[in-house]
């Protein structure tokens, strides 16, 4: 795996958790608005992409936009979906909360749509170490949610 490909990953993960946090204080800003703070969110990512897809010349292939079957649009609307969601959770469970919750929510989506190929991705086994990872992962989601909880509830007994 190339180690480049791999800390572009990590620096995205970065930029969810800010984004999370940047866009729940624009809601605040906008009179506790999840969904108008989504939709500036969008339309400043669609000014962007739009600037960047023009300058690197990639608009020309939008022309082969009618060809593409309808369920291929869904990706903006999962993705709307998805800040939104952050957008209006973040201040009420707290960001560590929502994004271990959106990464266990990654993590079992991920494994069944590689297992299966889904959604037309390369198919990849959920192999045991694949599962392992992932059940370990899961574990450190748990002990982030309620690793506090848990340990008061240890010393108290």
């Amino acid at each position: 795996m190339n180690p480049l490909f791999l800390a572009l990953a990590i620096a995205a993960g970065a930029a969810i958790a800010a984004q999370a946090a940047v866009n729940s204080q624009l809601a605040a800003g906008l009179g506790g608005q999840p969904i108008a703070a989504a939709f500036v969110s969008f339309t400043v990512g669609t000014l962007a992409l739009f600037l960047i897809a023009a300058a690197s010349g990639s608009l020309s292939s939008i022309g082969q936009l009618p060809g593409q079957p309808a369920w291929r649009m869904l990706g903006g609307l999962l993705g709307a979906g998805a800040i939104f969601c952050t957008v209006m959770l973040a201040p009420r469970l707290g960001l560590a909360v929502v994004l271990s919750l959106v990464i266990a929510g990654q993590l079992l989506a991920s494994v069944v749509i590689d297992h299966f190929g889904l959604l037309g991705a390369a198919v990849r086994p959920a192999t045991a170490a694949r599962l392992i990872g992932s059940g370990l992962m899961t574990v450190g989601v748990i002990i982030a949610l309620f690793g506090d909880r848990l340990a008061r509830t240890a010393i108290a007994s």
